[in-house]
């Protein structure tokens, strides 16, 4: 019975939602995997899809050193430096930005949110969003590496909340971003043109996988193996969109609609009604769902009552400060995420970016990110 009425409520809330829009209101173990390859370009196209030569390294936070990842990569650049970051609250970060804006061969450029703007209030060179929040967490490198990921630059966004860190050579990926970051910087917020190039096919040689496990003597203790497969090449399928340009719900919900075997997710804030309802239908089809939700933002909008009323196994985090991710794995070999939160802020009002990666190794990557956030969830 509890099915059958799941049903015809979610009948009645695709109703609604047809008539009058989304109505929600916004209110691994230490596991790093790289996808690694030449960076030769070609630019050529495969009916709407453009094929790079390039790389993917996938971290998590507080497990690998996000910090030192995310410094390393910004001191890489040498030409260009454009970052949209919602708070710039990491002292590192502060000061090598200001570094590569007083070196002359480096141009940069900082957007951030006008509620952040007082932690890092340099005029010069720092563009702020005074409508809805610039919630992106992104940077663009020399025109062909992207930073992102659900990570923000601040201490407990590095080493205490649960996130991701992402970075990738494709020089068609830093185009796209790089066209973002202009609207941004020159004040187009909450709108602006389609993202220039929405599917891409990154093309690699190498695939290295680096496991790093925390030692049971000392959380500060690490052991670290690494093995890769060296492979003719293979080919990863990357969606790119921005929000609220280019519809990221809807895309999310497509990817949701196609699920065949499984459906996974971590999410900070979920209060978006049809992303939610497209999740129960599929459940009710047999698809298993399991999800972990930010316990802090468990309010009369999230989801997670909706989803524990029908038996779903879903669960509020055990982290002490904040389970941070905005991911969600389908058949355990796609995997979207970024910095959208999925509300109807993050899809509606929000300037965002999500990544869609369609790759079974680097989705084994966020399942082993999953479990691990899993096991020190609650159980209710």
């Amino acid at each position: 019975m509890k099915k059958i009425a799941a049903f015809i409520l979610l009948l009645l809330s695709f109703g609604i939602y047809f008539i009058s829009g989304d109505l929600s209101l916004d209110s691994f173990s230490g596991l790093t995997g790289s996808i690694i390859a030449d960076l030769d370009s070609d630019q050529s196209t495969t009916t709407s899809t453009i094929q790079n030569y390039g790389d993917i390294q996938v971290y998590f936070c507080p497990s690998t050193e996000c910090e030192t990842e995310l410094i390393d990569t910004i001191n890489q650049a040498e030409e260009s430096l454009y970052c949209a970051f919602y708070d710039i609250a990491l002292e590192s970060l502060q000061n090598t930005l200001l570094e590569k804006y007083n070196d002359p061969n480096v141009e940069t450029k900082i957007v951030t949110d006008n509620d952040y703007y007082h932690k890092f209030p340099y005029e010069e060179f720092v563009v702020q969003d005074r409508s809805g929040y610039m919630h992106n967490k992104f940077c663009i490198i020399d025109a062909k590496t992207i930073i992102t990921g659900s990570m923000n630059p601040t201490s407990n966004g590095v080493s205490k909340n649960n996130n991701n860190l992402i970075v990738i050579n494709s020089d068609t990926l830093a185009t796209n971003y790089k066209a973002e970051f202009d609207e941004l910087y020159e004040g187009t917020f909450k709108k602006g043109d389609p993202v220039p190039n929405t599917h891409i096919t990154l093309k690699t040689s190498t695939i290295n996988n680096q496991d790093t496990t925390e030692s049971t003597e000392s959380t500060e203790d690490t052991t670290s193996s690494s093995e890769s497969a060296a492979l003719n090449e293979t080919s990863i399928q990357i969606e790119n969109y921005f929000c609220p340009d280019d519809n990221c719900a809807n895309q999310i919900i497509e990817k949701i609609k196609a699920a065949k075997s499984s459906i996974h997710f971590m999410t900070f804030s979920f209060t978006h009604d049809s992303i939610a309802n497209n999740i129960l239908l599929k459940e009710l089809d047999g698809i298993e769902v399991q999800g972990i939700f930010e316990s802090s933002q468990v309010s009369k909008y999230s989801k997670y009552e909706l989803f524990k009323h029908q038996d779903i196994d879903v669960r509020k985090d055990g982290n002490g400060n904040n389970m941070h991710h905005k991911t969600f794995i389908i058949d355990e070999e796609i995997v979207i995420t970024g910095s959208m939160n999925p509300s109807n802020n993050g899809d509606n009002r929000n300037d965002e970016n999500v990544l869609i990666i369609h790759n079974k190794e680097i989705a084994e990557l966020f399942i082993e990110e999953f479990k691990k956030v899993q096991v020190e969830s609650k159980l209710e």
